[in-house]
């Protein structure tokens, strides 16, 4: 399977998942990203510039091919999703407010049109505006973080 991560996933691996202490996760993960496996967005590196761990930024810097700029199918795509007033509301107005980066809809959008596994934190909840939510409405697969390590069968 060849999967899109979000920020968060990335943020939690890194705060959470000690490279020295977890060898064998950092083996594994590595590999899909030297493979093409994983990919990213340009939104997404943004997110982790502006973000507050020091080890993720320095690898998102020397991973810059993984964080994609987005294609006119993806802005399309990305246009199809707001489009819907519903997931509108995924636009974090303080996020706006604020300058910061808003990636949710390009790795959706991403996903979509490569036909790749969208991986957030997010989990799914009824009547949400998050990401499970609008890949299930667009057929987009969507896996958590531990979901993600199930199926590739990982266990430490």
């Amino acid at each position: 399977m060849i999967y899109v991560f979000d920020t968060s996933p990335l943020s939690a691996l890194f705060k959470n998942f000690y490279r020295r202490r977890f060898p064998s996760l950092w083996e594994r993960f590595d590999d899909l990203v030297a493979n093409g496996h994983i990919a990213s967005t340009r939104e997404v590196s943004r997110e982790i510039e502006d973000g507050p761990i020091e080890l993720l930024r320095n690898w998102a810097s020397d991973h810059r091919d993984l964080f994609t700029v987005p294609t006119a199918a993806e802005g399309a795509f990305v246009a199809r999703i707001y489009a819907i007033p519903h997931f509108q509301q995924n636009i974090e107005q303080q996020k706006i407010l604020k300058g910061g980066k808003i990636a949710d809809a390009f790795v959706i959008a991403k996903a979509g049109v490569e036909h790749r596994t969208v991986v957030p934190m997010e989990l799914h909840k009824p009547n949400a505006a998050k990401i499970p939510n609008i890949c299930e409405h667009f057929s987009i697969p969507c896996l958590s973080l531990e979901e993600f390590m199930e199926e590739e069968g990982w266990q430490f």
